[in-house]
């Protein structure tokens, strides 16, 4: 039996792109905890078998878990990106793509410092390596060329969060390419992060810029609780204008009561041409 999907395979020209913390593995859990990477790896399986974006950015993923989001998706989609530590181990932010649609042209990884070509370097406030990685793809049914970028900003320096968009801004300004950009932001929307991302119609929020909207504005970090409308929207897909969005939704879906992760994926149905 196969799961139902709030989006699932789209047909070109449109385009299905999500953002997802899949929540690191962490050892030392109470054998019933909601959190067990044991107990998480067949939901998150059974929802990104359904999905099955064309485009997607993860955060959080240690290599194992990058690998096991790849196999989940299918044979036919690579990764790129690596883990945030000086020997480039630990947690990574891959951006995901399907080969039947989109061919890899370029991509870099960086660091969210002043010393950005330093794996593992960390400079403004936050006590743990950040990271940035973006990509150019063809698509291959549009012939459209755009730019990806994926991230995840500090949950605790704002200084950090702050410094992070303004290298993001210049990520997106610095490319001719149409960008869409995924990420865990560790603040909500209308924050001065968000705003300097969206301010001066830069790039616009996927959720607010939607034809149509899949779901009910919930929280993106629900914690393994229900969903609530109060919790903030911490992950966002953003796009530069241009990029007609026409569907947007928090994904909340569990299975048999069960979390895939501690953050509900974002998606979006986007047009690049």
């Amino acid at each position: 039996m196969t799961d139902t999907a709030l989006i699932g395979p789209v047909e070109a020209p449109d385009l299905h792109v999500m953002s997802f913390n899949i929540r690191r593995r962490l050892p030392h859990l109470m054998p019933r905890s909601p959190d067990r990477w044991v107990h998480r790896q067949p939901l998150l399986k059974r929802l990104l078998a359904a999905e099955q974006p064309a485009l997607l950015g993860v955060q959080e993923a240690l290599f194992d878990q990058a690998n096991f989001v790849r196999h989940a998706l299918g044979e036919h989609y690579r990764s790129v990106g690596y883990g945030r530590e000086k020997n480039k181990g630990g947690e990574g932010c891959p951006i995901l793509y399907d080969t039947r649609r989109l061919r890899l042209l370029d991509w870099r990884q960086t660091a969210l410092s002043d010393t950005p070509d330093v794996p593992g370097s960390t400079t403004w406030g936050n006590r743990t390596p950040r990271l940035v990685v973006d990509a150019v793809f063809h698509d291959l049914a549009t012939g459209t060329e755009f730019q990806a970028v994926n991230t995840h900003l500090d949950n605790r320096s704002r200084i950090s969060r702050l410094r992070s968009a303004d290298v993001l801004r210049q990520i997106v300004k610095s490319s001719p390419l149409p960008t869409i950009m995924t990420g865990d932001f560790n603040t909500d929307a209308d924050t001065d992060p968000y705003d300097a991302l969206t301010g001066q119609g830069l790039l616009l929020d996927a959720w607010d810029a939607a034809e149509t909207r899949l779901s009910e504005a919930w929280g993106t970090f629900p914690n393994y609780r229900a969903p609530r409308h109060d919790r903030k929207r911490i992950d966002w897909i953003l796009v530069t204008p241009g990029i007609a969005v026409l569907q947007a939704a928090v994904n909340v879906t569990r299975y048999e009561g069960g979390w895939p992760s501690d953050h509900a994926p974002v998606q979006a149905v986007v047009e690049l041409a």
